[in-house]
Parts: C-alpha cells; sequence; structure tokens
C-alpha cells in the first residue's frame, strides 16, 4: 500500500512545479474558471460568500495550495463563509476523509492541518490507518482515546457518506477544486498557477458580491 500511494504521489506531483508561476491576466469563463452545469444549493449566511473547498490530503497538488489558500481564506475574513470537503476517489483512500473529520469534530482541524500534509508528503507517514493517525496525532498533542471516539462515531461516519454524495453532485474529478457560491469551480488546474487561482477567487467573490455573476 504504501508502495502504491507513494507511486501515485509521485505522479501527481509532476504537474506541481508549473502550477506555481503562471498567473492569468484577467480570469476567463471557460478557462480560469467554470460555470457548472448544475448549481448547487447555498447554505452560506446573508450577506457572506459560500467557498467550498475540495481536497484529499494525499494529493500533492493540495499540499502545495494549502499555504495558498489558507493565506486567501484569512484575508477574505468576514467576505466568505469557507467550508471543505475531503474527498476519496478509492475506497482505500477514505481514511483520510474519517481523519478530517475526526479532527474537525476535536475542534483541532486549523492547528493539525498542516503537519498531517507534512507527516503524508514530506516524512511518508501515508495515515491510512486510524491506528497510525492516533499515534501520529499523538505526537501534536491531540488524545488517542479522543481522537478514536470521534473517528469512529456516528457523526463522523455520517459526514464522511455526506462528503462521497457532495463529490458526485458537485462533479468533482481533481483536487483542489474551490467552488464559488454553489456555481463557479475553479483550482490550480483550471489556472495553471497556485498565485493565480487566487487571483480568480478574489475575482469570483467580487463579481458575487456586486451580483454581475
Amino acid at each position: 500500500m504504501k508502495k502504491l500511494l507513494s507511486t501515485l504521489l509521485l505522479s501527481l506531483g509532476l504537474a506541481v512545479a508549473g502550477f506555481a508561476h503562471a498567473s492569468p491576466a484577467a480570469p476567463v469563463s471557460g478557462k480560469d474558471f467554470e460555470v457548472m452545469k448544475s448549481p448547487q444549493p447555498v447554505s452560506a449566511p446573508a450577506g457572506k460568500v459560500e467557498v467550498i473547498e475540495f481536497f484529499w490530503y494525499g494529493c500533492p497538488h493540495c499540499y502545495e495550495f494549502e499555504p495558498t489558500i489558507e493565506a486567501w481564506v484569512k484575508k477574505q475574513g468576514n467576505n466568505i463563509d469557507f467550508k471543505r470537503v475531503p474527498v476519496a476517489f478509492r475506497d482505500d483512500f477514505l481514511p483520510h476523509s474519517k481523519l478530517f473529520y475526526a479532527v474537525s469534530a476535536l475542534g483541532i482541524s486549523e492547528k493539525v492541518t498542516p503537519a498531517i500534509f507534512n507527516a503524508i508528503h514530506k516524512q511518508k507517514n501515508y495515515l491510512l490507518t486510524p491506528q497510525a493517525q492516533a499515534d501520529f496525532l499523538a505526537t501534536q498533542g491531540v488524545d488517542k482515546k479522543q481522537f478514536m471516539d470521534a473517528y469512529n462515531s456516528f457523526s463522523v461516519q455520517g459526514q464522511v457518506k455526506q462528503s462521497a454524495e457532495l463529490l458526485k453532485s458537485y462533479a468533482i474529478d481533481g483536487v483542489p477544486t474551490v467552488v464559488v457560491q454553489g456555481k463557479y469551480k475553479t483550482g490550480p488546474a483550471y489556472t495553471n498557477s497556485i498565485p493565480g487561482t487566487a487571483q480568480v477567487l478574489d475575482y469570483l467573490v467580487k463579481q458575487v458580491q456586486d451580483k454581475k455573476l
């Protein structure tokens, strides 16, 4: 399994370098972002723009994108209602989705997410079993029993099931993909640029706020 995931991460990572530099001069529909054929319901509070990042802990693109999306979310502040949805394109990667919802249930997602990404992509500790996850999180000061209780909870199981349904309803075929206001998709695969993706997100949020989209 480790060899399989290592090979997958290497193959996915070949395109990452190309994402890091180019940036779009002006966002273009159909190129830098996509208008979804089937817009999805929005649950953001009044006055805020809903932004959802679909991601996978094991994705090298998501790892490279993480500092940018974190900084962008902080910059937007109260303009947006930001959510993350973990995706698993294969059943053997479902433990990563459960990991995300478990640490979210414990209220430590923001604290441990950088360490989780580093463990997988730098230390090659792929965290594909609950025991491996619990052992690693213990090094981050997380109580093993509390983590396992959250991991095995009905709430986390339900959220994982819901994330699989969202994967289909939003027609997500790659990560990271960011959806703005249930209708506009973008990401490094669209813009061929990590910094450029932040620029496109700025544009989409502003256009939605100004009711131009």
